[in-house]
């Protein structure tokens, strides 16, 4: 289910120099502003929880996750070279799995890594915030890659609808309209959050159990149709 010159072009791609610095900037702005803030307000643990949730899960991982799931499949259905790739002797599931598990491992380096660092920056990881929201990252970084995996693999504007979901979906009516809450990976990766942390500064609208159930089932789901998205372009290419 894994090939390895796949994995090493996916990650070649998406580590040139001009999208690393995309996936870089975030990160390094999340760091820059915890360090500000630590030294303005000191070592405050609703200001790290608020921070973290606000700037870090709810706008950097989905960000980078768009980047780094239509980055991985997309560039190269739009410029026809993946036809090169599905003329090797490859199952289509292999090619979409070896892609996703880069993808994941990209969005995790750059979103989870600097959310523990700033968490640390921000409260020491007082009440364990830091490593509630750095795992709350690692799950969100799994389906937030499967989602936009399967973006990149059915549309030509990938980023664009990735961007409008993690934008405003996530970020503005996550946050307003409680329905949408439920249908929402970062109010699933925050129930992980707060089993995590405990306590009442990390909170979710969602269960732990529904949000385990919702991250597995999308995650399988988007995983399986972008497959069977690509077969379907395989016999499409053929005809």
């Amino acid at each position: 289910m894994y090939d390895p010159t796949v994995a090493r072009l996916t990650y070649r791609s998406l580590l040139g120099r001009r999208r690393a610095l995309i996936l870089g900037a975030l990160p390094l702005l999340l760091i820059a502003i915890s360090v500000v803030v630590r030294g303005l307000a000191g070592a405050d643990d609703q200001t790290a929880s608020d921070l973290l949730g606000g700037l870090a899960l709810a706008t950097m991982v989905p960000i980078i996750g768009v980047i780094a799931g239509t980055g991985a499949i997309g560039p190269e259905i739009d410029d026809g070279s993946v036809v090169y790739l599905l003329s090797k002797p490859l199952k289509r599931p292999t090619i979409i799995f070896t892609k996703l598990i880069v993808a994941i491992a990209v969005t995790m380096v750059f979103s989870a890594v600097p959310t523990l660092i700033a968490g640390l920056i921000l409260n020491g990881n007082g009440q364990q915030i830091a490593v509630a929201y750095t795992v709350a990252s690692l799950v969100a970084s799994i389906a937030y890659a499967a989602l936009f995996l399967l973006l990149g693999t059915v549309s030509r504007h990938a980023v664009v609808f990735g961007l409008v979901y993690a934008l405003v979906w996530e970020a503005l009516f996550g946050s307003l309209v409680p329905g949408a809450r439920t249908l929402s990976v970062q109010q699933w990766s925050l129930a992980v959050a707060h089993k995590v942390a405990g306590g009442d500064l990390v909170t979710s609208d969602v269960g732990l159990t529904t949000a385990t159930v919702l991250l597995v089932a999308v995650t399988v789901l988007a995983t399986w149709y972008a497959g069977q998205k690509l077969r379907s372009l395989t016999l499409a290419g053929e005809e």
